[in-house]
């Protein structure tokens, strides 16, 4: 069964960009290229994308638009990125934050 997405409500059409290599948490997985960063995830079975500061209870996409924040990460170093928004490129590193144990 094929998980990613083939049309996104904001981004429209996601059209089968070429196979690249993304870093999740160190961790290599092939993504599409263009695709949001939240599909790959999702691809792969991954679905939570933070853990919430108070409680460290596990978070993931929700609304998959750019509203709610749920799916914010941190991508090449930056906080807080939307990856339901943000497209993959090659080689890009995204990081949990507030992973338990840190």
């Amino acid at each position: 069964m094929d998980l990613r997405v083939g049309r996104h409500a904001v981004l429209g059409e996601m059209e089968g960009g070429k196979l690249v290599t993304i870093y999740v948490d160190g961790v290599p997985l092939k993504a599409r290229e263009g695709e949001p960063i939240a599909a790959a995830l999702y691809a792969h079975g991954i679905r939570t994308t933070r853990y919430s500061p108070r409680l460290g209870e596990p978070r993931g996409p929700f609304c998959m638009i750019g509203r709610c924040t749920e799916c914010a990460m941190t991508v090449d170093g930056e906080p807080n990125v939307r990856t339901c928004m943000t497209a993959v490129r090659d080689g890009m590193r995204v990081d949990t934050p507030g992973r338990p144990g840190e």
